[in-house]
């Protein structure tokens, strides 16, 4: 067998491999020529350089007991409803698949579960194994759970506590998730019974927190922030999305119009030293895109950079957390 070597020299031929934290790098492209033409500065004898991109999720997660097989679980949080957290958390999805990696999405938002609707799955219904055991559904790459694959669209969940709770813990204990690079939870808006039995049970990489830049979503979103950060509670804050941050005439691109107000996420992140990674406009197509089931990266658009920008920096953030932060366990 022929053994690997990190650099190969063949005449004036250089090749070797550069291994990043997550396939979603923000730098990739910038590394690449920053390698290249160090080779071509160094090297003059060098006439072409085969570089090979290659990456290796980052994780402090190795030694849980609770999914060991997934590297990062990154929850999706709201102070209130009606921000767009769960429409994020899909497209957070969709970017990360996109990029390469190995992505799954739990939808923990027991009352009102509508990831189903944003994957085009509402009519999918959950297998499970021998040993009752269930397969989440895959679209586009990405593994998916959620009870809605298990109810009526039109059947209300009306349960107490303990028994979301329970379900909960059903959906991370008794599902084949498998190896990922990234477990999505599309947690439900608020703070209650899920966000505690979360955070009890599963050692999270981070929380990613979606508001809109009015007020009155602020002020949730610092009660919930407030939540993270309290003992017995407590989960690293990897950085705020502002939603609906504003609008922009397709007829008219050179305004833009601030209709939910402006400022609200920078506010949060000065106040807790979280940072802002990524301000959504108000996109129609994010809309139709979710009724109908679409994934946002079927076409390049404008709307498909927005959200792969906010990848990655997501995917930064992750690695950041990765480094400095001391192991889970």
């Amino acid at each position: 067998m022929k053994r690997e070597t990190p650099v190969s020299i063949e005449g004036t031929t250089i090749g070797f491999t550069v291994e990043l934290t997550t396939p979603a790098c923000p730098m990739k492209d910038m590394i690449e020529r920053a390698c290249r033409n160090a080779i071509h500065h160094f090297i003059k004898e060098a006439t072409q350089v085969n570089i090979n991109m290659s990456s290796k999720v980052s994780s402090k997660r190795d030694k849980t007991e609770v999914l060991p097989l997934v590297k990062n679980i990154i929850a999706v949080a709201s102070g209130k409803g009606g921000v767009g957290k769960s429409t994020i958390a899909a497209n957070l999805a969709y970017g990360l698949a996109h990029s390469g990696a190995k992505v799954g999405i739990l939808d923990a938002d027991i009352y009102g579960p509508s990831i189903p609707v944003i994957f085009g799955l509402k009519d999918h219904q959950i297998a499970v194994t021998e040993d009752n055991k269930m397969v989440p559904a895959e679209k586009d790459g990405i593994k998916i759970l959620s009870i809605g694959f298990m109810i009526r669209e039109s059947q209300p969940v009306v349960w107490r506590g303990p028994m979301i709770s329970s379900a909960f813990r059903q959906f991370i204990n008794d599902a084949l998730w498998g190896e990922l690079d990234y477990l999505i939870i599309d947690l439900p808006p608020g703070t209650g019974d899920i966000h505690l039995t979360l955070t009890q049970l599963l050692p999270l990489t981070g929380v990613i927190m979606v508001t809109t830049p009015q007020d009155v979503a602020v002020a949730d979103c610092r009660r919930a922030i407030s939540m993270y950060q309290t003992d017995g509670v407590k989960a690293p804050l990897l950085g705020i999305i502002e939603n609906m941050s504003y609008f922009v005439p397709a007829d008219a691109p050179e305004k833009k119009y601030f209709i939910f107000g402006e400022g609200g996420a920078d506010r949060l992140a000065s106040e807790f030293n979280i940072p802002v990674i990524g301000r959504i406009p108000i996109f129609e197509s994010i809309r139709s895109n979710a009724d109908s089931g679409t994934n946002p990266f079927a076409s390049n658009t404008l709307m498909s950079e927005q959200i792969m920008a906010i990848t990655e920096s997501l995917a930064q953030q992750v690695s950041i957390k990765n480094i400095s932060q001391p192991a889970v366990v």
